[in-house]
């Protein structure tokens, strides 16, 4: 590369850094603040709910029946209620959570009973959220996290913070890349404080940064739906659990239906789908008992896991399921569907059996979302305080530039300028770059269009000086 086309480079993507630096880190930083609070979910929800969470059991005591366990919560209830859920204490220092519907909560919330084991006390009752039973304290920083508790729309935040992180961790190295011959010529050591922390931060962090964006944007609202689209196209979708109770009876279990990998962490947008049992309330409701039958066909069928869940059919001519939902390593996440009618398992779902793009997909956002353990949790707080770190190093690294002024306002620093001083074959092919990734990232490119709208602005404006390169 020559000397004269490196600077062109150099100048094109610092300005793009800069832009990103001003206008979009503030939301990146954002992000990563809520997401280092949502990595610690797990420890402070052992503080916060330590009462219902944790039974009081004495050294080796035995579990009551299952079906005692939900016969315990049920009649703690003032009213006859529907159960949505169980979830089996995997131990008895922990608890039973008995979820049942209500219909005094708002939609996807549940009444959840926290039973001990061993003594049958209750010992709490909490509401929470979505298919997976999440916790008051984990649904709020999860809302705060994807949507600054804002609705749907708000998700376009998190959406473009994840959309241009990658560009500006690889614009950085960028950056760092082409400034060799400065370094080599002996300005090393001459770097200011600030430059060498945050040339440092974004070397050591890149692949983090990489990493969460890439698979933040699986799940996010416009990126997403181009994202499964193209698992789907490609035939590596998530199976689905077929529960339908007449088409599996008639030989047709193999075809299995898509499901949704990103389910855990984004059911707070999902609309409202109909309460297992609730089709059944007309003297047909699951029986404690039945839930003992569920558990033991499970651990006959392989279902190994301490962590399971079983569901009740939604509706009438669905199955029973029971799933394993323990998401750290290994994962384990197989589900069965139960004719509990005659005692036959209809469909077993084993993640073994995954296209490796599923299993892919599964353990990204399962490390995303810290459920790897607490090594997992602590380099994702690492990650987020690095990003905010980042960001605030090169704000002030910015604010100290005695010709910031100069440097935002002058034309021959802009976008469009050092695009024209590129070689007409990669002018082109950076055009089109950019229109490909605006498809596929459409918050990047709706952003990055409103970006050039404003660096048309000051290119097209007088120069306060002449140009310095």
């Amino acid at each position: 590369m020559s000397p004269s086309s490196r600077t062109t480079w150099q100048l094109l993507i610092r300005r793009l850094h800069l832009y990103i630096g001003l206008l979009v880190a503030p939301f990146i930083v954002v992000a990563a603040a809520t997401g280092l609070l949502y990595a610690l979910t797990p420890q402070l929800e052992s503080q916060l709910y330590r009462s219902a969470l944790q039974a009081d059991s004495a050294p080796g005591t035995q579990a009551q029946p299952l079906s005692a366990q939900v016969q315990v919560a049920l009649q703690s209830l003032p009213t006859p209620a529907v159960v949505v859920a169980v979830r089996p204490a995997p131990d008895t220092r922990s608890t039973t959570r008995v979820m049942v519907a209500d219909t005094a909560l708002g939609p996807s919330e549940y009444r959840s009973l926290f039973v001990n084991p061993s003594s049958l006390a209750l010992q709490g009752d909490l509401t929470v959220y979505g298919t997976s039973g999440v916790l008051p304290l984990r649904k709020q920083l999860d809302l705060l996290h994807r949507q600054l508790l804002m609705g749907d729309w708000g998700r376009t935040y998190s959406e473009l913070a994840a959309s241009w992180l990658w560009v500006a961790g690889l614009g950085g190295v960028a950056l760092w890349w082409l400034s060799r011959p400065q370094r080599a010529g002996g300005n090393k050591a001459t770097l200011p404080p600030l430059r060498r922390w945050h040339h440092g931060l974004g070397l050591w962090l890149l692949v983090g940064l990489l990493f969460l964006s890439g698979t933040g944007l699986t799940w996010s609202r416009w990126a997403g739906r181009h994202f499964g689209q193209a698992l789907q196209h490609m035939g590596w979708q998530t199976p689905r659990l077929n529960t339908d109770l007449s088409v599996n009876n008639a030989g047709a279990h193999t075809h299995h239906h898509p499901a949704d990998p990103h389910a855990d962490h984004a059911e707070h947008q999902a609309t409202p789908m109909a309460m297992p049992g609730m089709a059944n309330m007309a003297g047909m409701a699951p029986m404690p008992q039945d839930f003992d039958t569920a558990l033991a066909l499970a651990r006959q069928h392989g279902l190994a896991s301490s962590k399971l869940e079983i569901r009740p059919p939604a509706a009438a001519g669905k199955a029973w399921t029971v799933t394993e939902i323990n998401r750290s390593w290994p994962t384990e996440v197989d589900a069965l569907a139960i004719d509990l009618a005659n005692g036959q398992v209809l469909h077993h779902n084993r993640f073994s059996d995954y296209p490796l793009a599923s299993k892919l997909t599964r353990w990204g956002i399962d490390l995303h979302m810290g459920s790897w353990g607490v090594l997992n949790q602590v380099v994702l707080v690492l990650l987020g305080a690095g990003i905010v770190a980042m960001a605030v190093t090169g704000w002030l690294q910015w604010r100290k530039r005695s010709g910031r002024r100069r440097e935002w306002l002058h034309r021959q620093l802009t976008l469009i300028h050092q695009w024209r001083q590129l070689p007409r074959a990669a002018a082109l092919a950076l055009l089109l770059a950019a229109a490909a990734l605006g498809w596929l990232l459409p918050v990047l490119g709706c952003s990055l269009l409103a970006l050039l709208a404003l660096d048309a602005w000051i290119y097209l404006r007088p120069s306060p000086q002449p140009a310095q390169r």
